[in-house]
């Protein structure tokens, strides 16, 4: 739904997960095909076509349909999911498949009729379904290998993707429920938007380079105006509240949208690989559009939950 969300340098950064990147611990990857791609090492007019049509038609569900958000948040975070427990597996990690993907829709689907209280119940009776599969997953007679490793990867991935994706669908039942997630929605729009063009062209000053060479304090500083003054016009436009709580809602939308974009940015470093997924031309795969809007999800549900 957005361009790329990652920072730039104008002296041509390297894309994360580029293939010309060594990644941490080993060889560089085998050069990729050549496209047309911008300096953050996507294919740009691809990646805006597909953001602009994603962001149209869920604006169009928002205002007409809001009840079938759940639905697509379903649907997205079982693909995202799929995706992970994909290349989890490529690396050597058993991470339960299948407990995951009907654990994360119990997660999501329970909080239309039981809120908070049904998600939590789902997100835990998920993990003690995922550790006892397994435990078992290679018969009563076999002796479980790397099962710490691979159930401790499991919770990590059910708090990652349903888990937080959770407080988009509870935050649509609220009241004002299809404004609270737009809300959402522009600001990590506007977060990524101002990251990228500041990143681009003024970036200079690297943030964290042994995660992302690419992201900039510049770009940084780019996502925080943009994404204050988004979140500023959305919470007294669309919800006609204080302006405060949009500069606050601003300000952390940054924060958690810039750390979630480096917390995939570091998994797919040590699994070795640029994209989750190929599922959306210029973007990557679902789980790669995800990555800042699942923790701002939490972060939004929690400051409009408290404050409106």
């Amino acid at each position: 739904m957005t361009v790329p969300a990652e920072h730039g340098t104008p002296g041509g950064p390297i894309s994360e997960g580029d293939p010309s990147e060594p990644v941490s611990g080993g060889a560089p990857a085998p050069e990729a095909a050549p496209a047309a791609k911008s300096k953050a090492g996507r294919n740009l007019p691809a990646a805006i076509g597909v953001g602009v049509g994603l962001g149209v038609a869920l604006i169009l569900i928002l205002v007409y349909v809001p009840l079938v958000w759940i639905g697509v948040v379903a649907v997205a975070m079982a693909v995202a999911t799929w995706e992970v427990t994909k290349r989890l597996r490529e690396a050597g990690i058993s991470a339960p498949r299948i407990p995951l993907l009907a654990g994360g829709q119990a997660i999501l689907w329970l909080g239309w009729p039981f809120g908070p209280v049904g998600v939590l119940s789902a997100f835990a009776g998920t993990v003690l379904v995922c550790m006892v599969w397994r435990l078992f997953d290679h018969g009563l007679k076999a002796t479980p290998q790397n099962f710490l490793r691979d159930t401790a990867i499991t919770v990590f991935v059910a708090s990652w993707i349903p888990l937080l994706a959770s407080f988009a669908v509870l935050m649509v039942l609220q009241d004002d429920g299809a404004g609270r997630v737009l809300c959402l929605m522009i600001g990590v729009v506007c977060s990524d938007v101002g990251g990228y063009a500041a990143g681009v062209l003024f970036g200079k000053h690297p943030m964290v380079p042994a995660i992302s060479p690419k992201k900039s304090w510049e770009g940084f500083f780019g996502s925080l105006l943009f994404c204050v003054i988004g979140s500023l016009l959305t919470v007294t436009l669309i919800l006609d509240e204080n302006s405060m709580i949009g500069v606050l809602l601003g300000v952390v939308l940054v924060i958690t949208a810039t750390l979630g974009d480096l917390i995939e940015s570091q998994v797919k470093r040590e699994l070795r690989i640029k994209d989750m997924g190929t599922l959306l031309p210029g973007h990557g795969g679902i789980m790669d559009r995800l990555d800042s809007l699942l923790p701002s999800a939490f972060v939004t549900w929690l400051v409009l939950t408290v404050l409106v």
